[in-house]
């Protein structure tokens, strides 16, 4: 509720409670529809680069938009997006049975929570700190990219959470909002720490989802597009999978030459990429152009 002025009432503004204050200000440094897109872009745009690059290919060289990284990002991110959606639930849960405890509690005690979440997300980013200096020994752990920025995030977010609990109640003898107020500057701080901690795990993730996709794919090769490629240009591979046939010449007395064996990776302006239908050490990605070669796709071998 509002008074005349506009202001919100104290007992509306108690009910928002730390969780709500905290998400207004996020709201206030980045809005969430920016956010969520790009998040979706660099999922998208990492998770695309990892698999196609487990193929040979720089996936900056397929051309690709931003509508496209935002439109394959939702299937590989919909189990990291499911779970930080349960977190959150669980976040404004543990917010509001929070607040229910306090409500009743004198300030002493709300100032006890706010210096423990204080100290535990004070704790956590020590540790996350000490992890990024640790580095150089940690380079082998496979787990360091998802832990540290989980780590540092959750540090950011405990602390963030903290004093915004601290500025809500003050110690005696300072009213609430009042004077200069370092603390909103390092909540402001906090949540941009949040939020790069997310990218960094959103990269994290992504990286292992689009390598996973692409070993899923390169195990069975045969559920990508079946091409017959007649070209002039002989395809030097020596990949056993391909199989190679010289056509008769035509009348300008040009050879061309037949290959069957071939799947379509992926097209990007203009150009097809090319991958034998079997994987091998040996095996390599094609790449042809467009105006080059005579491409027939071929039914899938699955009678009606």
């Amino acid at each position: 509720m509002t008074t005349p002025s506009g202001t919100v009432r104290p007992d509306e503004a108690e009910r928002a409670g730390a969780l709500g204050r905290l998400w207004t200000l996020v709201g206030s440094v980045v809005a969430p529809a920016t956010l969520v897109t790009a998040v979706l872009f660099y999922f998208g745009y990492v998770s695309s680069r990892s698999q196609y690059l487990y193929f040979g290919i720089d996936v900056d060289l397929l051309g690709f938009s931003t509508q496209e990284f935002v439109m394959r990002s939702p299937q590989p991110l919909l189990v990291p997006m499911l779970l930080v959606l349960l977190v959150g639930v669980g976040l404004v849960l543990v917010d509001a049975a929070l607040r229910r405890r306090l409500a009743t509690a004198a300030g002493a005690t709300a100032r006890r929570w706010a210096r423990g979440l204080v100290a535990a997300g004070t704790a956590l980013l020590l540790l996350g700190v000490t992890l990024l200096l640790a580095y150089p020994a940690l380079t082998g752990w496979a787990l360091f990219p998802l832990v540290t920025p989980v780590v540092l995030g959750a540090g950011a977010a405990l602390l963030a959470y903290g004093l915004a609990w601290a500025r809500r109640h003050p110690r005696p003898g300072r009213a609430a909002g009042t004077g200069p107020d370092p603390g909103r500057t390092a909540v402001v701080l906090l949540v941009l720490t949040v939020v790069a901690a997310l990218f960094w795990a959103t990269a994290t993730v992504a990286e292992w989802s689009g390598t996973t996709r692409a070993k899923g794919l390169a195990s069975n090769l045969t559920v990508l597009p079946a091409v017959v490629v007649d070209t002039t240009q002989r395809l030097h591979g020596g990949d056993p999978a391909v199989e190679e046939s010289v056509l008769p010449a035509d009348a300008s007395g040009v050879e061309r030459y037949r290959y069957r064996g071939l799947r379509l990776l992926v097209e990007g302006e203009g150009v097809l990429y090319l991958v034998p239908q079997r994987w091998s050490d040996r095996g390599s990605t094609f790449v042809l152009d467009r105006e080059d070669v005579r491409v027939r796709f071929r039914f899938v071998n699955d009678p009606p």
